[in-house]
């Protein structure tokens, strides 16, 4: 099945913009969220190339094992900044600061996009 790329861009681009500050995802996560629990290369493909400007959070997303995007020295500052908390080997301690997207309200969390 082929992908509408502006499409899944914007769907991606709203679930960032929703992320709590101090809490941080995983590309698959927000595949998953969008209903395209297999497209998470194509998630980091869009933060990539994102030009939506400073106000939004991409730097809340990082990979499954809280390890941060590997040419970004900027986003542990950023995240730290906001209290998200680190493990000894520099990944995001990801039982305490992912986002628990499951325990929101829907209506709260579609309020943003």
């Amino acid at each position: 099945m082929r992908v509408d790329y502006e499409a899944f861009r914007r769907e991606v681009m709203s679930v960032i913009a929703a992320i709590p500050r101090g809490k941080v995802v995983s590309y698959g996560q927000i595949a998953f969220l969008i209903g395209r629990p297999r497209n998470s290369r194509l998630v980091g493909r869009v933060l990539r190339t994102a030009s939506d400007g400073p106000h939004m959070p991409c730097h809340r997303v990082v990979n499954s094992a809280g390890r941060l995007a590997p040419h970004w020295p900027g986003q542990r500052q950023l995240l730290e900044a906001e209290g998200v908390l680190f493990k000894p080997n520099g990944h995001v301690d990801m039982k305490q600061c992912g986002w628990r997207f499951m325990e929101i309200d829907s209506d709260d969390f579609f309020s943003h996009a």
